[in-house]
């Protein structure tokens, strides 16, 4: 079943950043690495902040251990699903009214002209949040179910919208080509939302949904699910929002470097995101509803031995990711986005900052998968805390290493960081508990040694470089 379920999001993902790749390359050819393109990605990053604080991190880690254990299933998910729509509604029109001020917020270090052509984009991306919600809520119901397959490549279509959007525009003029790509992430969201409303059919929660509305007893036991949950989602929020407030600082720190290093980090942290993606993300998607059912049937010696599987599969898969990308950066960024308006200088930075990024590629992948321990038995303020604990040392690294670095140390700062919530997250998951882990193989903890030594000469041979 893990095999199963990881190759299906696996596949579901790889399909999907082939496609973004695509998107990003025509992209990087199209605006390059200039003040349009850094305008686009502060607009997109704004909805995806949100997304990942509020619906695929939070919202999952609280709503499916929640729902598992809940015994009256339709009314406390019709519940979620209203109070949430109803506070994203709220928000979106926030965003889209003061879109000015919070773009100002978000990119501190662009002009006052720039701010006001960046701000209608803000409030056209932002609308991508209320149609990824639904669709996270969606996915959530179907992972109950161990269907994996539409959330897993439902995502192809925002980028497939969004290659439409680029070929569409008009390339002798950037303003015209961001609007553009601002209405293709508008327009696959709500192909993404249709898609998961079909698989939502065909996996018959419809009756479950509309039995809720005709039928909304409240007691006790529903209220004190709701408050867990909330209680969760609440720490959940805390814990999933550091990741995002530390790339807004990095954004943030980057606005007042060279134009074009909010791009350099956009591009490289795309590279970056794929074998996280394709691994860790995909293998914890997959074995977290397996491993909270076994939590609550408090049958533990079971869910170790598939966190064991996991770690190890997940240990070789980022390990080689890591090394090969980092001694390939170069060609890769060179294949994937030199031409066009993309010059070979930005190649050479943006490999650079890949390069940082990639160190931190183990840590960050391994962290995920021992963290479904603690959201599994429902200890998201204990992840939360670790969370920020981890954001406070990125926080440091990133202010310590800009002044030297400049854009490549904001992305050696992330994998620092990433090595510190790896730390606190190990001690939380239980130290012997992750040493009767790794015992059981000793050639594998051999070779990992031996990875994470060839890692560590690779690093200082980057450090080395970044003087010179």
């Amino acid at each position: 079943m893990i095999i199963k379920n990881f190759f299906t999001n696996s596949a579901g993902i790889l399909v999907s950043r082939i496609f973004g790749f695509i998107r990003d390359l025509l992209t990087a050819s199209v605006l390059g690495a200039n003040i349009y393109s850094d305008m686009f990605f502060v607009a997109f990053k704004l909805p995806n902040l949100f997304r990942r604080i509020f619906a695929e991190g939070a919202f999952t880690q609280a709503f499916l251990p929640a729902f598992t254990k809940s015994r009256t299933k339709g009314i406390f998910a019709l519940h979620v699903f209203v109070r949430f729509a109803l506070f994203i509604a709220f928000l979106t029109t926030l965003v889209v009214i003061f879109s000015p001020f919070i773009t100002k917020i978000f990119a501190y270090g662009f002009s006052d002209e720039q701010i006001l052509q960046t701000a209608p984009l803000v409030s056209i991306n932002f609308f991508y949040l209320a149609l990824i919600y639904v669709v996270t809520f969606i996915a959530s119901l179907l992972q109950y179910r161990s269907h994996f397959a539409t959330t897993a490549f439902s995502t192809v279509l925002l980028n497939i919208s969004m290659i439409t959007a680029l070929l569409l525009s008009d390339p002798s003029s950037p303003q015209n080509t961001v609007y553009y790509l601002s209405f293709g992430v508008v327009i696959g969201g709500i192909l993404q939302v249709l898609v998961h409303l079909y698989a939502m059919k065909k996996m018959g929660f419809f009756p479950l949904m509309f039995g809720a509305v005709k039928y909304r007893k409240t007691h006790k036991q529903n209220d004190l699910e709701r408050k867990t949950f909330y209680k969760n989602f609440f720490h959940s929020v805390l814990g999933g929002s550091t990741v995002q407030l530390s790339a807004f600082i990095d954004t943030w720190l980057a606005s007042f470097l060279a134009t074009g290093s909010i791009s350099y980090l956009y591009y490289a942290n795309r590279v970056f995101q794929l074998p996280l993606a394709l691994f860790a993300i995909a293998l914890s998607i997959g074995i977290f509803p397996r491993i909270t059912k076994l939590i609550k049937k408090n049958d533990e010696s079971e869910a170790v031995k598939l966190l064991q599987k996991g770690f190890w599969m997940l240990a070789f898969l980022l390990s080689a990711s890591a090394l090969g990308g980092i001694l390939l950066s170069s060609p890769i960024i060179k294949i994937l986005f030199e031409r066009g308006s993309f010059n070979q200088q930005d190649t050479l930075i943006c490999a650079q900052v890949l390069s940082m990024y990639l160190l931190g590629l183990i840590p960050f992948g391994l962290s995920r998968i021992f963290s479904l321990w603690l959201f599994a038995q429902q200890r998201q303020k204990e992840a939360a805390v670790i969370s920020a604990t981890a954001l406070g040392g990125g926080i440091i690294f990133s202010f310590i290493l800009v002044y030297p670095f400049g854009v490549i140390g904001l992305a050696l700062a992330n994998s620092l960081g990433g090595l510190f919530l790896f730390i606190l997250t190990i001690r939380a998951f239980g130290i012997k508990r992750f040493f009767d882990i790794i015992q059981p193989s000793k050639l594998a903890l051999l070779m990992l040694t031996l990875i994470i030594e060839a890692a560590a000469l690779i690093f200082l041979m980057e450090i080395y470089n970044v003087y010179l």
